[in-house]
């Protein structure tokens, strides 16, 4: 191990390994097959870039993160070490000398997105490679059972093919047994090692709150709008919505989905990490391969799908070891909206026949035919015409391109990108003297939040429900009022494509999967149940709940979650007297935030906190725009 503690300090400056990463290094030394099992934050990447560097020849990582493949190779060349990345984007001809430079230029470091070893270039040129270690990273994403499972990793076990006496090391950062038991089957490991550190984040201090105003809420937690933090929602429209409401208190946030262009994505990224920006308001679209050491807060405003997904997301807060927090802010109603959005919305074999016979019988294929052919593709309009369910047959779109029936295109669901660059004022004026375009204009207003500060993407086919026209017409509107210079307006007419990988055989290209389906649905409603039940036990400590999930049944309890913490004191009426009376003397005086009234007042936080609180239900405080409280009659 000397020379890879030389390695380590000559390269990334520390001295020692965290844990578990030296027995992996000595493991992978020894050539064998390795599982490993480390928490966000520890380490992952050094765990086999040591050991291809001690060795002849380039290792190939595998990783569906674009972001984090970009990151990990500009940080490798910044080293003067030679890595390449082959994602998207690249010509035949670029790829061709690309791969070449692999075989004969000194490359340590190929880093590939799975969908490259469908190409049969790469796999030839890959045969070719002095390949000295093969690294999956985000390994859950090859099992089925796993939260994040991505039909393309099941083209990794390529690799062992192409290269079957080089050893494979998967890493994840969260993996059920099945998971393991699984990733070890897909990428044919022999006999693999199995490294796992504890999961357990004991900086973090997991909570679940229930509340009816979630806004409200969220201020409440949001105490120090210097502190860096990440809030959660589930829609993109969402995601304005709040960074705009933070926003209007004093906070600085911006928004991220995945409709937004890489450029946006880039520049509203960097702006968080150098703390341009303090908050991001974001879907799960955000955050994988992200690391920002000093999050002080991951805040999910709906609830998560999966504890799995749950654990990942929630483990971007306190990388640097200091104390964080993870909250989920719920109510009675969040619980249907998941289950309608996840369960009910599962397609089931008759569904899954249903929505294929549709498909081949909107792009006129007859039977037995089909096979490679490639079609543009208008979800919208495809829904509508059959009257199908939008997210039901979506999540059944999904599942076909998962079980390789057909293939859906990247650019799904961004057809109809809009924002209004007038104000609200010069817009009513407008309407004024163009009253033929009301209802359109109404029915978007009415429907997206925040489209006067973002570009948003919208559904036209509800637009034009709502409104009472046709999608032609309501595109004439649209393209008139960009004329107008009303509206940034970008419409495509086809919204995705979809290439079919089977000729058409209706019943007998979905029958063999009968089984997987049935699976999947019952896989997926036990992450549901199993996320519901950890929301509504406030017995157990929270963190040992996650922990028993991924099979830690030994852990101890953290002592500083939701559960642990002792409850709020009941407050004696004198008590309560007392801190009204000194916070009205000081309101009097001057507008001030929770912070300086916990900081000026001789009392415990926690019951100011709560007279604060009564107040605000009593309307006897309310807030300003700068995040201070002033009494109701001032």
């Amino acid at each position: 191990m000397q020379e890879a503690k030389t390695i380590l300090y000559k390269y990334w400056g520390y001295k020692s390994f965290k844990p578990l990463q030296e027995d992996i290094i000595i493991a992978a030394e020894g050539n064998c097959d390795i599982i490993a099992l480390l928490p966000t934050g520890g380490g992952k990447s050094l765990c086999f870039q040591i050991p291809a560097l001690q060795k002849e020849g380039i290792c190939i990582i595998v990783s569906p993160l674009v972001a984090l493949i970009e990151d990990q190779v500009n940080a490798l060349q910044a080293k003067g070490i030679k890595a390449m990345a082959i994602t998207g984007g690249i010509s035949y001809q670029e790829l061709d000398t690309l791969l070449d430079n692999c075989i004969y230029g000194d490359y340590k470091f190929l880093y590939l997105s799975p969908e490259r070893l469908q190409q049969d270039l790469v796999k030839e040129r890959i045969k070719l490679m002095p390949v000295n270690l093969i690294a999956i990273d985000e390994a859950h994403c090859i099992s089925q059972w796993g939260h994040d499972f991505r039909p393309a990793y099941l083209n990794v076990s390529t690799l062992r093919t192409l290269h079957p006496e080089i050893p494979i090391m998967a890493l994840t950062a969260t993996a059920t047994k099945k998971v393991i038991e699984d990733i070890s089957v897909q990428l044919e490991l022999e006999d693999p090692k199995i490294f796992k550190n504890s999961l357990e984040r004991s900086n973090i201090r997991f909570s679940v709150v229930t509340t009816e105003d979630k806004n409200y809420k969220l201020l409440q937690l949001l105490n120090d709008p210097e502190e860096s933090a990440i809030i959660y929602v589930r829609s993109r429209n969402a995601t304005s919505e709040i960074s705009n409401h933070l926003n209007l208190h004093g906070y600085s946030s911006t928004s991220f989905h995945g409709g937004l262009s890489s450029k946006e994505k880039t520049k509203k990224l960097n702006a968080w990490l150098k703390e341009d920006v303090k908050i991001m308001v974001a879907t799960n679209a955000f955050g994988m391969g992200i690391d920002k050491p000093n999050v002080r807060q991951v805040i999910h405003l709906n609830l998560p799908e999966s504890i799995e997904s749950y654990f990942q997301e929630a483990g971007r807060a306190g990388r640097d070891g200091k104390p964080a927090v993870a909250t989920i802010l719920t109510n009675e109603s969040d619980i249907p909206v998941l289950k309608n959005q996840f369960i009910s919305c599962l397609p089931d074999l008759p569904y899954t026949i249903l929505v294929y016979k549709k498909l081949t019988s909107y792009f006129q294929i007859a039977f037995g035919e089909g096979l490679n052919t490639v079609h543009d593709f208008n979800f919208a309009e495809f829904c509508q015409h059959y009257q199908l369910n939008n997210l039901k047959t979506y999540n059944t779109l999904q599942l076909l391109d998962r079980i390789s029936v057909l293939k859906l295109s990247q650019q799904f669901q961004k057809a109809t990108n809009l924002q209004f660059i007038i104000s609200n004022k010069q817009l009513f004026f407008y309407l004024e003297e163009n009253p033929k375009f009301d209802p359109v204009i109404k029915s978007i207003l009415r429907t997206y939040g925040g489209i006067f500060e973002n570009k948003i993407q919208i559904n036209l086919t509800a637009i034009c429900k709502k409104a009472g026209t046709t999608e032609k017409e309501a595109v004439s509107i649209l393209q008139n009022l960009k004329k107008d210079k009303i509206i940034n307006f970008e419409h495509q007419e086809n919204d995705a494509s979809i290439t079919f990988l089977v000729p058409r055989e209706d019943e007998n290209s979905i029958y063999p999967y009968s089984t997987y389906l049935k699976d999947q649905a019952i896989n997926k409603t036990k992450k549901i149940e199993a996320l519901l039940a950890y929301v509504q036990n406030d017995k157990i400590c929270r963190s040992k709940q996650i922990l028993s999930y991924f099979g830690e049944e030994n852990s101890d309890v953290c002592g500083i979650c939701s559960v642990c913490m002792p409850k709020d004191k009941y407050l004696k009426k004198e008590l309560i007297k007392s801190i009204y009376n000194d916070i009205v003397a000081l309101l009097k005086q001057e507008q001030a935030n929770s912070r300086t009234i916990i900081v000026k007042l001789p009392y415990p936080e926690k019951a100011i906190l709560k007279v604060i609180d009564l107040m605000l239900q009593k309307e006897l405080l309310t807030i300003t725009a700068t995040n201070t409280y002033k009494l109701k009659n001032k």
